[in-house]
């Protein structure tokens, strides 16, 4: 088992890390509607007020750090954790925003498609041509649930596509390190799908009855273990926050679990992990619910992101 060190604590339920080339660490705080700057000696810079509950957050080809922002949640304490709720009173739509990483500013780049409203978007990945895939997990209210969605924009705002409906809590969203393969997986059902990149926001139409667009499942995790973000390693597998038992889980590329890496105090809230370091040997893995963000080596180099 790695031994994990912490990096910080006082974070705001941090998530969507991004490993800068300066040694620092970009997080959301869903909680607090910021994005926060994690310094290596731990101090914390919180320089972009998003609003809402930032959630994933990718830097695109313009050096913009992209976030999907859920809308808000209301808020709970428990046993020392903090929990996210329901859709808040306060709920602003979920959106895109599209920060500057060096002023700050925030700017929405999309708010709905085709007419309908952004619920709740929560993860993002950029392919190679410079397009991003992003998760819409959606809300939950008192008595009733939205219905999650895939979709695929372009950066400068001019198009937003739908392009997997519907799916269970859509969360974390990677792709395989030859960008063939996207994977998606679903928090509820705990499950991991993965569909064939014909091109740039196009997946090859599977014939799986009962599946998500007919995707192929790559892994249904066993008794009650709910997924969150996730993020490739160098060898293609896919490493997903594996909420409850307060983990990352390694799973290789043909669906079997190669590792799990607990933080070392539990939080049911483990939410993200990103490479970073010279040679992308370093995971930094955020524990939103004790506010945390640790630092570990993995046992591969990491996935070199596009952007």
């Amino acid at each position: 088992m790695p031994e994990l060190r912490e990096v910080t604590s006082g974070l705001r339920f941090p998530e969507g890390p991004i490993a800068m080339p300066d040694g620092s660490v970009v997080v959301v705080e869903i909680q607090g509607g910021t994005l926060a700057r994690v310094s290596p000696d731990g101090s914390i810079e919180r320089f972009a007020d998003c609003g809402g509950g930032p959630n994933g957050a990718a830097v695109g080809p313009d050096g913009a750090i992209y976030v999907c922002n859920n809308g808000g949640f209301v808020w709970f304490e428990v046993d020392g954790i903090t929990a996210p709720g329901p859709q808040p009173p306060d709920y602003i739509g979920g959106r895109i925003q599209k920060v500057d990483p060096a002023t700050g500013t925030v700017e929405d780049l999309y708010t709905e498609c085709d007419g309908r409203g952004l619920r709740g978007p929560n993860d993002i990945v950029f392919d190679a041509e410079g397009g991003f895939y992003f998760t819409d997990l959606g809300k939950t209210r008192d008595r009733e649930v939205d219905r999650g969605a895939l979709y695929y924009a372009l950066p400068d705002g001019s198009s937003i596509r739908e392009i997997v409906f519907p799916l269970d809590h859509p969360n974390g969203v990677g792709l395989s390190p030859d960008g063939t393969r996207l994977y998606v997986a679903e928090t509820m059902t705990g499950r991991v799908w993965q569909w064939e990149v014909e091109g740039p926001g196009v997946l090859k139409p599977g014939t799986q009855l009962y599946t998500p667009a007919g995707a192929t499942l790559l892994h249904s995790f066993e008794g009650f273990q709910l997924l969150d973000s996730l993020a490739v390693d160098s060898e293609g597998n896919v490493c997903v926050a594996t909420l409850l038992t307060g983990a990352i889980t390694a799973i290789t590329p043909d669906g079997k679990v190669k590792e799990v890496v607990k933080v070392p105090e539990y939080d049911v809230f483990v939410t993200n992990i990103c490479f970073g370091g010279d040679d992308l040997r370093t995971a930094y893995i955020t524990s939103s619910g004790r506010g945390k963000l640790y630092a570990t080596e993995w046992s591969c180099p990491g996935l070199r992101l596009n952007f």
